[in-house]
């Protein structure tokens, strides 16, 4: 038996939050740490840190200031791909192969365009952006490489938190962006057409909440508890049996200068 884990974040600057990364692996020491929003060019990357940390194998796909993907790892990467969804040249997607025991896995690493604050495609270019960016990943299937002997996990700030137990209040937020029935639709739809296993509510009931992100506007986050599950760990469905745990770690946003997201782990045993 191997067990493995993986874990997603929105780090919101890696190298603002470079401290609460360290102390995140120090303290979990998943195999596998997938960041987005790193904003951060490629040769700017605090690589040389985290390999102090025995993680050796890094990929990035950044740019200066905005968006940006790294995955950070114990175990070895290769065939590392980088999409450029809707040909904006943005760094929102990367994906290689690591091997846990005798499992060989493809990782993708996703952080989908937030859409801006206007749900409506043909006033606001963000969030026709953002329709467009989940129509082509409606084209991507977990099972893509099965006859290779590859399997698929998706994680990632997906910006959608599409189950009305994914928002503090269904009924207010219809019409805000990130659970609009164009946007929730859409997500089920990539899920779908791709045969995801949407990982945290295998482990986590549908009829319970589950919250990733707090706004940086609430004062009292923990009190109000105004969240969104906005992150989300998909995986094709050979590898959903061998889930052994998901832990959204909620007090990660209440650290000292934190993200507004936290990290969510998934572990697994093969």
């Amino acid at each position: 038996m191997t067990d493995f884990s993986i874990a997603t974040w929105n780090i919101n600057s890696v190298r603002l939050r470079l401290p609460l990364v360290l102390d995140l692996l120090e303290a979990h020491e998943p195999d596998v740490l997938c960041l987005q929003e790193t904003k951060c060019p490629n040769g700017s990357f605090p690589d040389s840190e985290l390999r102090k940390r025995g993680y050796k194998h890094i990929e990035i796909h950044g740019q200066k200031g905005y968006h940006g993907v790294a995955i950070i790892s114990k175990l070895p990467l290769t065939d590392v791909e980088r999409r450029d969804f809707c040909d904006m040249g943005d760094t929102r997607h990367i994906s290689a192969v690591a091997r846990a025991g005798d499992r060989a896995i493809r990782l993708h690493n996703f952080y989908v365009p937030a859409g801006g604050d206007e749900p409506d495609p043909k006033i606001n270019p963000k969030f026709a952006h953002k329709l467009g960016f989940l129509d082509e990943m409606k084209a991507m299937h977990s099972e893509a490489e099965r006859d290779d002997g590859v399997s698929s996990i998706l994680v990632g700030d997906l910006n959608i938190a599409p189950l009305e137990t994914d928002v503090w209040s269904h009924k207010q937020l219809l019409k805000v962006v990130s659970h609009t029935p164009v946007e929730t639709e859409g997500l089920n739809e990539v899920q779908a057409r791709g045969a995801w296993v949407d990982l945290i509510r295998q482990h986590i009931p549908p009829e319970e909440k589950v919250f990733t992100w707090w706004s940086y506007r609430a004062r009292e986050w923990d009190v109000s508890d105004r969240g969104r599950r906005l992150d989300h760990i998909w995986s094709s469905a050979d590898l959903s049996p061998a889930l052994r745990n998901i832990n959204v770690l909620r007090e990660a946003r209440g650290w000292e200068r934190p993200s507004d997201h936290v990290p969510v782990f998934a572990h697994f045993k093969f």
